[in-house]
């Protein structure tokens, strides 16, 4: 069965920006084809049905590059990150009006929808408890991190390693998750996002894997 991730960014005519208000450069339409080519849909996120609008605000400099951003409004999972990380791909593409404050500050919704995954028939309490096991899931995760951290350092105590692995296990952190995440720092580069690659790469050193070490020492130092 072929599943179809449906990308919706969304525009609120009331929110269309005034003569003197920062533009994406070629327009509104060009702002949507941008983000439309650019979203990557998260794993978790797309797993669980989650779905809905994430509030990005940004502040732009005189260049029409993002100098501070955040999510003003989300749900706590990796669609924020997601949107954050889209939305920051637009710096540098924005046309400047002369007397443009610096320092106001910008609202982008983003817009995270699922087709053909039936989400449909989730409730709504499913979906709370599918945050919620977000929330737990990055607790977990971080017990993970901080073990390997400490493994590179020479500091990490090899009688944990056995419970770090049934962790990792329970996340299903496994050798085709690693690659999956590898698959998508590549996406990334290919998209100008450093940033966000080396975040992947960093996550997959992590978790105890040298798969991404050759891309760190090329992209991330």
């Amino acid at each position: 069965m072929l599943f179809q991730l449906l990308f919706v960014f969304l525009f609120n005519p009331a929110m269309l920006p005034a003569e003197d208000e920062p533009v994406f450069k070629g327009g509104q339409k060009s702002l949507f084809t941008f983000i439309y080519n650019n979203l990557i849909y998260p794993e978790y996120s797309r797993e669980n049905c989650l779905q809905g609008t994430v509030q990005i605000s940004f502040k732009l400099n005189k260049q029409g590059k993002i100098w501070y951003s955040e999510v003003k409004k989300g749900f706590g999972t990796d669609l924020d990150a997601e949107a954050l990380r889209v939305v920051r791909l637009t710096s540098g593409k924005w046309t400047m009006p002369f007397e443009h404050d610096t320092l106001t500050s910008m609202v982008l919704p983003v817009n995270f929808a699922l087709k053909d995954f039936k989400c449909e028939e989730r409730s709504k309490d499913e979906i709370n408890a599918a945050i919620n096991a977000y929330h737990a899931r990055m607790g977990i995760s971080n017990v993970i991190f901080n073990y390997y951290d400490k493994k590179v350092e020479g500091n990490a105590d090899a009688a944990d390693e056995l419970r770090i692995q049934t962790l990792k296990a329970q996340l299903g952190y496994d050798d085709k998750f690693i690659d999956r995440l590898l698959k998508q720092a590549q996406r990334k580069l290919k998209q100008e996002d450093r940033q966000g690659a080396c975040e992947d790469f960093q996550i997959i050193r992590r978790l105890g894997s040298d798969k991404s070490a050759p891309f760190i020492d090329q992209y991330c130092k």
